[in-house]
């Protein structure tokens, strides 16, 4: 077991302690160690085989055992028990918002509520309302919440279903029938949601590439197996399909199949109009008299790739990312498709965390990382003090850190490492630090992580007044929405934009899989006023810089170029962006 693993059932532990009403204090330590774990710099299976555990502050001798116990066997017979002793439903009930272990232990004690279904019953038969610490409010909330989280179980999130996508990618690539192979579907365009896979195969052997594809491993239950099509739900809960035609008819099953319906509907009514007809099947010229092989009316338009398809249009070529039918198909028309924005063309990131506040790794590992993936510079955003439940500097430790960044920097010759700071914007818009604090970093992302409730009014309000603040970067997560969990604060993004433009503050893209915010629909708008987007990846471990790929595929969905992307700068012109 690794130290990440570890800190996971050690934080479960904590909360069914928690559920079980055992003393808080109990419940507590497990959370402390956690942390411990968390910010050890050190070489976790050394320190558990030499018997150095209960060095790290927290961790007494009975959590000693248990630690060890785990991290060499995998297993803790301490857990497995505690576990059992809790009914499954009530950890499936911390999934619903405005439920914690104590409101869930009164729901299970004072109602026998074990599940989610249980509980949805009990709030329509207004059960719930009459228990102390509840009301009507928090009954509503709870069926609201449940049905979000019902919804929510039925999509994915944008960075996970790519994973998964590229695993059966790969795996199907390997069958030699294959021919021509792609991704397809709102995965394909970059929507930060989606609700399946699709993938495109071309074969002359299409029942062989369909028995292999319903094979895979990953794949739970099979829901259709034909000759052309078939469709399987995957180990996640995710469905998959797959369709195979012949290599010729390729092209025109790649463009129809990624969709979106908009965009094809608007393509296939441009063909009619151009007398052709646009099909999954092919682009044909309507000819009176003639089929084709797919008894269509028409004479087959020959296209190698979706290039040609474009072309044969009388279109510019459209990338993927831009098919909503969002006006891309006019600007095709006027050749004004941007080149936009590629991964190769980052050269840096900013707004990533490390353990001195809730990251896993140390600068030194977080500034290694940005260099294997071919970066010259990384800026280090620790918590501010406010952001007490993720461990957030005050004035001493920001100092402390600045220091230890530039000593670093003193030993990297190609590469920089710039001290920033995530600094709160506070309830009355005003900033965690001083001005006096600010002016010693190198940068400040502002952002929001508390009282998100506000109205529309109050909170425009308050971040406005905090981009207003001269020492102020860029803005993080514009709307503070987790994908799939937490709705996006009421905000008037349009103000927002408007200021980001009239300040020169940078909006921050957060490419952290649960974000994606500011939202891809917002940035050609923020382009247009000479807004500068700044793609983060809110890292707080190593491999989640890698997440910087995926912001660069939801710049491109904004219509974003290279020259709106402000992380594109090289060293040099950073540094002398950064100092003006």
């Amino acid at each position: 077991m690794d130290k990440s693993d570890l800190t996971d059932i050690l934080e479960e532990i904590a909360v069914l302690l928690e559920l079980k009403g055992e003393n808080p204090f109990k419940a507590r330590a497990y959370t402390n160690a956690a942390r411990s774990l968390d910010n050890y710099e050190g070489d976790m299976v050394k320190l558990v085989e030499e018997g150095r555990l209960g060095e790290l502050p927290g961790i007494g001798e009975a959590l000693q055992q248990k630690i060890t116990e785990l991290a060499r066997t995998g297993r803790l017979d301490y857990y497995e028990k505690l576990r059992e002793s809790v009914p499954e439903g009530l950890l499936a009930l911390m999934e619903i918002p405005a439920l914690g272990p104590k409101k869930i232990k009164l729901l299970h004690e004072k109602l026998n509520i074990t599940s989610v279904t249980d509980l949805e019953a009990a709030c329509q038969a207004h059960q719930v309302r009459e228990l102390p610490g509840f009301g009507e409010k928090t009954e509503e909330k709870i069926l609201a919440g449940i049905a979000q989280n019902r919804d929510y179980a039925r999509q994915f999130r944008y960075a996970e279903a790519w994973a998964e996508a590229e695993e059966i990618r790969e795996a199907l690539r390997l069958h030699e029938a294959i021919l021509q192979l792609s991704i397809a579907g709102s995965l394909r365009r970059g929507k930060e949601i989606v609700k399946d896979l699709d993938f495109v195969a071309s074969s002359r052997e299409p029942q062989e590439v369909m028995d292999y594809f319903v094979s895979l491993p990953w794949v739970k239950q099979v829901t259709n197996h034909g000759p052309t099509k078939s469709s399987v739900l995957l180990q996640s809960g995710i469905s998959a399909d797959l369709r195979v035609v012949a290599d010729k008819e390729f092209p025109y099953a790649l463009h129809h199949f990624t969709g979106s319906k908009e965009h094809n509907v608007a393509m296939r009514q441009r063909a009619i109009a151009q007398g052709k007809k646009l099909s999954e099947w092919g682009l044909f010229e309507i000819v009176a008299g003639t089929k084709s092989d797919r008894n269509e009316n028409g004479k087959l338009i020959p296209c190698r790739n979706e290039d040609d398809l474009f072309e044969a249009l009388g279109l510019q070529y459209i990338p993927p990312e831009l098919r909503e039918n969002l006006g891309e198909i006019e600007a095709a028309e006027k050749r004004e498709i941007p080149r936009l924005v590629e991964w190769t063309q980052l050269r840096g990131t900013f707004h990533c965390h490390t353990n001195w506040s809730d990251g896993k790794n140390t600068l030194a590992e977080m500034a290694g990382e940005a260099r294997e993936l071919g970066l010259d510079y990384l800026g280090i955003a620790d918590h501010s003090k406010s952001s007490f439940q993720a461990n957030g500097l005050n004035e001493e430790r920001l100092a402390e850190q600045i220091g230890m960044i530039s000593a670093l920097n003193a030993h990297l010759d190609d590469f920089r490492v710039f001290a920033g700071s995530e600094v709160d914007i506070l309830k009355d818009g005003s900033l965690d630090f001083s001005d006096d604090i600010l002016a010693r970093l190198d940068y400040v992302v502002a952002s929001v992580h508390n009282a998100m409730n506000q109205d529309e009014e109050e909170m425009t309000k308050r971040v406005i007044q905090a981009m207003e603040n001269e020492y102020v970067t860029m803005l993080g997560h514009a709307t503070g929405r987790l994908l799939l969990q937490r709705e996006p604060s009421k905000i008037d993004l349009d103000k927002i934009i408007d200021c980001a433009a009239r300040t020169g503050t940078w909006i921050e893209l957060n490419c952290s899989s649960w974000r994606m915010d500011m939202d891809w629909r917002w940035w050609h708008r923020a382009r247009d006023k000479g807004v500068k987007c700044a793609i983060n990846p809110d890292a707080h471990r190593i491999s989640q810089l890698a997440m910087l790929r995926h912001g660069v595929t939801m710049a491109r969905k904004g219509w974003l170029r290279r020259s709106d992307v402000i992380n594109t700068l090289p060293l040099e012109a950073m540094r002398k962006e950064l100092a003006r």
